[in-house]
This record gives structure tokens, sequence and C-alpha cells, in this order.
């Protein structure tokens, strides 16, 4: 079966590289436009470069902004509706592991990680969903991980923002199904992403790329972690409409690694 998106146009959040690079592929193949959002201007540039090569006839365009807060939020909707017509799909993406030892996080690092986890989430919604509902078609992804389903020790406060974006899914997905705007979430294992780059370049154990991911996967029933353009498949599929009878969903893409399905 091949996925197409015809000219739908998508704001992905965190757009610049890992996950959100992949899914910007993929939606750009398929045959959508894509608005990328990012703080940093190199790296969307970099992106835009690497999207438009792969996909000539996509329309692709960067927006550079902070959307940890409301202004950033609102700089990068406006931005995308004004360089694309629409926002037909939103793929809220952007976000970091903040976790640690639940007595070490103060104020300061729940604030943040709210803010760019949730209030980011809640404040493009808002600003999407009135033009998706006048069109009657409109797909939201919110690109979670698998602790919001199973937080383990010392996963605040990353956990429990995961798991606010999970009811967030759940609540949007039943108010607004009459109007045709399929809300899910995708729940991330481990995955090549830039994310988990960071994480071997912080082993001091100065082992290669290819031996850290070894190990990594020694912990994923399918034996390997996962690839980004593997997640990128199934954020395609709930992006269009051969996913149109999915919403309310929250899809572990983690190659078994959740003991909550």
């Amino acid at each position: 079966m091949k996925i197409t998106l015809d000219g739908r146009c998508a704001l992905i959040t965190g757009g610049s590289k890992g996950l959100g690079l992949a899914m910007a592929l993929a939606f750009a193949r398929a045959g959508g436009h894509v608005a990328l959002v990012a703080r940093g201007e190199a790296e969307l540039e970099a992106a835009r470069a690497q999207v438009q090569s792969a996909a000539p006839s996509a329309k692709v365009v960067t927006i550079a902004a902070d959307i940890r807060t409301a202004e950033g939020c609102a700089s990068a909707f406006e931005g995308a509706q004004a360089a694309l017509g629409t926002v037909d799909i939103l793929v809220n993406n952007a976000g970091t592991s903040q976790r640690g030892p639940f007595l070490d996080g103060g104020d300061a690092l729940w604030q943040d990680d709210l803010d760019l986890k949730l209030m980011a989430a809640v404040r493009l919604c808002r600003a999407a969903i009135p033009g998706m509902r006048a069109r009657k078609w409109g797909r939201i992804v919110n690109v979670l991980n698998i602790g919001a389903k199973a937080p383990p020790a010392a996963s605040t406060p990353t956990s429990v923002s995961r798991a606010a974006g999970m009811a967030l899914t759940k609540a949007l997905s039943q108010e607004f199904a009459p109007d045709n705007i399929l809300v899910n979430a995708l729940l991330v294992g481990i995955i090549e992403s830039d994310q988990w780059v960071r994480r071997h370049a912080a082993d001091k154990r100065n082992i290669s790329w290819e031996q850290w991911k070894e190990e990594q996967g020694r912990g994923v029933p399918l034996g390997r972690i996962g690839k980004a353009e593997e997640f990128a498949s199934v954020a395609l599929l709930l992006a269009s409409d051969a996913g149109g009878y999915v919403t309310g969903a929250a899809i572990n893409v983690d190659g078994g690694r959740s003991p909550v399905v």
C-alpha cells in the first residue's frame, strides 16, 4: 500500500533533526508540504536542504522559534500558516529527556519541561484546531515516550509531562472526532535519533556508536534499537487518509520494550 498526503501541509516541531527530520522526509516524499520548527537556524537550513533534495516538488519552509513560550508558539503557527496556506497536520515532536531523582529536580526544571512538552502542544493545538475544524479534516500526532505509560524510577519530570501529553491526546480525540480531527500519540522507545547520539557521546567508556547501539538493543525484545525511518512510517500512516479510523490511540513504537501495551 502506498500512503500519500496529496498536498496536505504539516507543521513539525523539533523538525531540524532526529525523529522530526525523519517525519519531514517521509511526509514530503509522500506528497506533503512541511514547515520545520526549531530554535537553531543553521540546523533548520541544513534540514530544509535535505528534505528539499529528497522531495523537489514539496514546499519546505523553516521557522526559528522557541516554543517554550506563548510568543514562540504563535510565531511558529502563524509562520507555517502564512507560508503553506493551511496547517492540516500538526506534529508535536519537540522535547528533551529531562530525568533524574525526584528530590534533585527544582521548580525551574519542572516548569521548563512542562512548557516545552505540554504547554507547547496545548498552545499549538489551540491554534491549529479551528482551521482543521472549518475544513473538517485534521491530524494531530503527539510524540511522547513509553515512560508515559510505565514510568520508571528517577524519570521525573519527563515521565509526568509525557503522561499529561497522553491525557491531552485522549481528551482532544474525543472532543474533536465529530470534526474529523484525529489525534494520536506515538510513544518512543530507543530509536536512533540525535538524543541517543548525545547519550553515546556522553558515555565515558569510549566505545563505538555501533557497539553502543548493540548494547542498548539487548534490552529490546526485537534485539535492536529502532530506526528513525521506521518511526516516521507510523507517523505517516496516522497523518494520512489511510489512518482515517485511528484516533485516541497511544501507540508504542519501541520494539516491544514497554511492559504496557
